[in-house]
Formats: C-alpha cells, structure tokens, sequence
C-alpha cells in the first residue's frame, strides 16, 4: 500500500506595521491579521504607538520592508522630523518602502478631509474608525491582501456626495495658510506668493468667510483649515 503523501508548501511570510496610540486597538487588529488565513501566511508584525516611535522604527536599518501597514490618522506628533500625523508617516513609508499596502484609519468625517486624505496618499484601504467591526476590518485586510483597494462604507457615502458640498480653495489661497501657520507677516507674503498685498488680505478674508469663522482670527482660521485638510 502506497500513501499519498502531499507536502505542505511552506506558510507566505508578511511583514506588518501597526500604528496607534491606543494598545487595546492594536491588540485588535493583531488579533484579526492572525486569523486571516494561517495555513496559508505567517506574519510578522510590529508596532509602534505614536508618530516619533513609528519614525524610528521604519527608518531603523534594521527594520524589514512591510507589505502592509495599519496607520492611524491622529497620533502624538513628533515635531522634529515634521511627522504630524498617519498620513505623514504614509509618505513617509511610500518613499522608503514603495510597495507597502497603505491601510489608513481615520475618525475624521469630513469630507474635504477625507477628498484630501485619497488624493495625497491615495491609501490601499482607508476606514472611518465608526465603521469599524472585527470582520469589517477582516475583510478590508483580505481586500488589500489581493491588492485591491478598500473603503469602509462611510468613506464611500462621502465621496460619492456631490461636487457643490464640498470646499475647493486654489494653490494661492494654500499658499496663504501656509505662511499663516508659519506666522509670516502678511506685508512679507508677496515675497513668497506671485500676487499683491492687497490681494493676499482679500482672499484671507474670503477663506474666513468660506470656513464661517466668528471670530475672524487666524489661530482659528488656520484650525479649522487643518481640521478640513486644506493644507
């Protein structure tokens, strides 16, 4: 009697980045990827809980190129290397590790933020943190694992919104927030934006309008600016 003896292939290895600023997620999402088809991947994956952690760890000689990464949209800052949040550390890996998966989460629902967030860093997956269920979550990572894209529900219902509720402001006006939030004076501002001064003051006062901000100061402009993904 001869036994069939099929050999097992050996399991794929993947390597996982995981970024967020709270441990119980983490454990959650390490929970789902280590489920998703064991007999067929074995992961390895690592993590890190705010922007300065993930910096060190993806620009560690050390570090392996990911396949895919989990990265929070707002974490601890680390202001020295200008990492701001999730969608800075995804640039950051597209340029070091250009074929990494990106996998962004976000409670963030609006949608100029969301538009700005897809046309930055045009994400692999790109979830609202609401949406988010274990299988949700399954299902985007099988989604991305078979290199197509994945937007959770709410994401799409935003995108999918007409063109007139949405905020489009021009490079000039991004310009301007810019320097704001550098606190260039304004009479300096024509030395770094190809139009007059007194142009420059009209648009800042158009953007005040546009964002309907009471109390007409540029700390609270260049807030809710940010908080749409304006620049």
């Amino acid at each position: 009697m001869t036994l069939n003896l099929t050999p097992i292939p050996p399991l794929i290895s993947r390597n996982i980045l995981i970024v967020d600023d709270h441990p119980f997620i983490i454990e959650g999402y390490k929970n789902a990827i280590t489920r998703y088809n064991p007999k067929e991947y074995d992961f390895n994956i690592l993590q890190a809980h705010d922007c300065r952690s993930a910096y060190d760890l993806i620009e560690d000689e050390a570090t392996p190129n990911f396949d895919v990464a989990f990265l929070d949209i707002s974490m601890p800052a680390y202001e020295e290397k200008e990492i701001f949040s999730g969608e800075d550390l995804a640039k950051l890996l597209l340029k070091k590790m250009p074929h990494c998966k990106i996998i962004l989460l976000t409670m963030y629902t609006e949608l100029l933020k969301i538009k700005t967030i897809i046309r930055t860093i045009n994400p692999n997956g790109l979830i609202i943190k609401n949406d988010l269920t274990f299988d949700e979550l399954l299902f985007a990572f099988d989604k991305v694992m078979k290199n197509d894209k994945y937007y959770s529900q709410s994401v799409v219902k935003m995108v999918n919104q007409s063109a007139h509720n949405s905020i489009e402001i021009d490079e000039f006006d991004k310009q301007i927030l810019f320097h704001l939030s550098k606190q260039t004076p304004i009479d300096q501002m024509p030395q770094y934006i190809p139009i007059s001064l007194n142009a420059i003051e009209k648009r800042k006062v158009n953007l005040k309008e546009l964002l309907k901000i009471k109390s007409g100061s540029d700390e609270e402009l260049l807030k809710e600016a940010k908080s749409k993904g304006l620049f």
